[in-house]
Parts: C-alpha cells; structure tokens; sequence
C-alpha cells in the first residue's frame, strides 16, 4: 500500500538537515513510501544535493516561508504564522494529499493547528498525545503525555476509549486491559478526576477496566494501556527517559573502570547492546496526536535524523492500519 507523508522539515532543534537525511534514508527503507518535505525550498535543495542518490519521484518539497518557533503561543501560530512549515505539513493531509504528516515542533501549536485545521472526532473534547512504551514482556501505550495538564474525569474517560481503540486497531487486539496512573491502587486513592475516570470506564462493559496502576508499575506490563492527565504522563515519561540515560551512563563507566569489567564486558557484549537496544527511547520515538480525524505524528523536539525515521515508521503503520478510520468506528462504539 503507498503511502504519502508530509514531513514538517524546519520546526526541531536540531535544524532541516536531520530531518531530509531521515526522508532520505527512509524512501531507500520503504519502497512502498512517497514524502512531501515542508520548507524552504533553497534550503531543502541543499541539502538534498549532499545526500546520497535516492528516488526523486517519490520526493517533493511543499515551500513554506514561516517556521513557528518552540516559544511561540498557540494563538500565534493559528493567527500570524499561515506560512509555516507546521501548517502546511497539516494542510497537506486535511487536503488528501498526504495521509500522515510528522513534526518536531512546538507541541502546543501543532495541537491548536491540528484541531483547527483537522478537527477531533465526534464525542472527543481534546486529542490526547499517545506513545509506546517497552514493557518487561512486550509494550505499553500511554496518554496523555502533555497536550492536556488539566483534565476532567470526563476527559480521562474519552482518553481512555480512544487509547484502546488505537490499541486494537494497530495490533488487532480486543479488549486491551486499561489501568488509570494512581498514587496507589486501593479505590479511594486519587483525587476526584481519577476516582470519577474511573467510575466511567469501569461502568462501559466494553473497557477492559482493571483498575489503578502506580508509578513503579509502568514497565511491567500488566496492561496494554495506561490512562493519565498530560501533566502526570509527561513528567513520568521524562522521569523515565532521565533514569534510562543515567543507567546507560554508568554501565558504560562500569564497563571501562578496570581491565576485569572491560573483559567481563566484551564477553557479555551482545547482551548488554539487547538490554540497551530494548529500551532505545529512539526504538520509541513517535507520539501520536490521538482524537484528530487525521493522522499526525510529533518527533521529539531533539530528534535526530534516527528518531524522524522512526516516527515516520509510525506515520506509516498508523496509515497502513487506517487508525483514523478504524478509531471513529471504534468510538462511535465505546462512547454511546
């Protein structure tokens, strides 16, 4: 199945040249894949002509004079910037010519963008930024990971029908068990939007509700879907990636501190490179902006060229499985 993505280049930290080495790299990847790369035209011909041979049909560039800065408010990036990489990458797929399109961007722009110009599903109040995470014996979504730091129990509940329709629509699983993030899983823990959350999720027998999860329990795999306010969930998930970094940091002054620990660690190197790979936040990168009647992706706003392709693997497993058409039959369900 081709796929068309529209690929915010300018928004990110790390500048355009990451992001067309990733659509390079990613066209040599997947035969099946076409991009539109969203910028300055001189700038993206550029940097394309340092890049090696790849097939130029599949490729083309959508000029955009604007970039919207990570600084900028919500409000001016719908009023002021019309221009911008961002919008137009959306506009791309609110017009049918690409199916997907990712950015690096600022987060709060892309949601205001994206509502504007793609709108939410019926019965949806706000999207909801959706991940993967590793698990001790497979994976994990979560969301909300920072679109939404304050919410409603109301707004947990939508949160959570849309996670498990994702959730079954990506891997063809029914009824993924769901758990609310709690400071402990007895019933009267919380504060009352957890506690009504759980109320509504618990009461639509079509929610594999099981209950409360803590924080400690987030990689262990006893659920398929973990449910959170956006404040809550991207505070976890950086707490997470800051662990992840500090134990890859002193494994690796472990393994080089005496000649014993640097024999112990080339015996025992392909392990250790398993052990790192299974929680590579790049394996990672790629959150969806759930609840929109499109598909969009947001790349971390660091990535490298490593990280866009993967969140483009993503786009293109979110196409491929017709998520958007999938979730609104799947909602229409679980929010009668």
């Amino acid at each position: 199945m081709a796929t068309t993505v529209a690929l915010d280049a300018m928004s990110g930290d790390l500048g355009p040249r990451e992001a067309v080495l990733a659509a390079v790299s990613s066209l040599q990847e997947h035969p099946e894949l076409s991009l539109i790369l969203v910028g300055d035209t001189p700038i993206l011909r550029q940097h394309l002509s340092d890049c090696p041979p790849y097939d130029r049909s599949r490729l083309s560039i959508a000029h955009a004079a604007d970039v919207i800065n990570m600084d900028d408010k919500p409000s001016v990036a719908l009023r002021s910037k019309r221009a911008s990489s961002m919008r137009i990458a959306l506009e791309q797929v609110s017009l049918g010519a690409a199916q997907a399109c990712i950015s690096c961007g600022n987060t709060g722009a892309l949601m205001a963008l994206g509502r504007f110009l793609l709108k939410t599903f019926p019965g949806i109040d706000r999207p909801a930024i959706i991940t993967r995470l590793p698990t001790e014996s497979g994976f994990t979504y979560m969301l909300d990971l920072g679109a939404n730091v304050d919410c409603t129990g109301d707004h947990l509940y939508q949160f959570a029908a849309m996670g498990a329709a994702m959730v079954e629509a990506l891997h063809q699983l029914p009824s993924p068990r769901i758990r609310l993030l709690n400071v402990g899983s007895e019933e009267m823990k919380g504060n009352e939007q957890v506690r009504l959350a759980a109320r509504l999720i618990k009461h639509n027998e079509a929610l594999n509700y099981q209950g409360f999860i803590e924080g400690s329990e987030l990689f262990s795999g006893v659920c398929e879907l973990i449910v959170c306010d956006g404040f809550v969930g991207n505070i976890a998930l950086k707490t997470s990636e800051g662990v992840g970094r500090m134990l890859q940091h002193n494994l690796q002054q472990i393994a080089t501190s005496s000649w014993y620990t640097r024999l112990a660690s080339l015996l025992l190197k392909p392990y250790i490179e398993k052990l790192l790979h299974s929680g590579d936040p790049d394996r990672y990168n790629g959150a969806s902006l759930l609840g929109l009647q499109g598909i969009v992706i947001k790349s971390h706003g660091q990535s490298d060229s490593k990280r866009i392709q993967q969140a483009i693997r993503q786009a293109m497993a979110e196409a491929k499985n017709n998520v958007p058409t999938l979730l609104n039959e799947h909602l229409e369900q679980l929010l009668i």
